[in-house]
């Protein structure tokens, strides 16, 4: 599956601002997404295909005001492109099943990865276990 060829499809199943985050490579505002878990362990899934992207294991509080984990639910879960949309790049993370876009990561999270994946919470679902 590829968002991409699928876009009428998502445009009818997606909220206006998950499709553009997910199709267009929008971002969400910070602090706008809600909190999907409501305390609960689970699998946080692409909102577009359902393949599962992280646990709420790795997630922690960034107060970067986007979902963050310091690393992926498996190391084929996501595809990673560099993004030069701003004026310093970026690796922009994209679901490896739909190539859906979820947010970047970024160098700067806890141990023991010390990376910080930024994720939109609109391009996310939520599975409890």
């Amino acid at each position: 599956m590829n968002i991409h060829d699928d876009a009428d499809d998502l445009k009818k199943k997606l909220n206006p601002l998950a499709y553009a985050v997910c199709v267009n490579q929008a971002t969400e505002p910070p602090f706008s997404g809600v909190d999907l878990t409501q305390g609960k362990k689970g699998i946080f899934r692409c909102i577009c295909c359902r393949a599962p992207l992280f646990h709420t294991m790795h997630k922690f509080d960034s107060n970067s005001g986007w979902p963050s984990f310091f690393q992926p639910h498996t190391e084929k879960a996501l595809e990673y492109q560099q993004d030069y949309r701003l004026a310093q790049p970026r690796t922009e993370v994209k679901c490896a099943n739909c190539k859906a876009h979820l947010g970047h990561v970024f160098p700067d999270g806890p141990l023991p990865t010390g990376m910080r994946f930024c994720i939109n919470t609109v391009a996310l679902a939520f599975d409890a276990e």
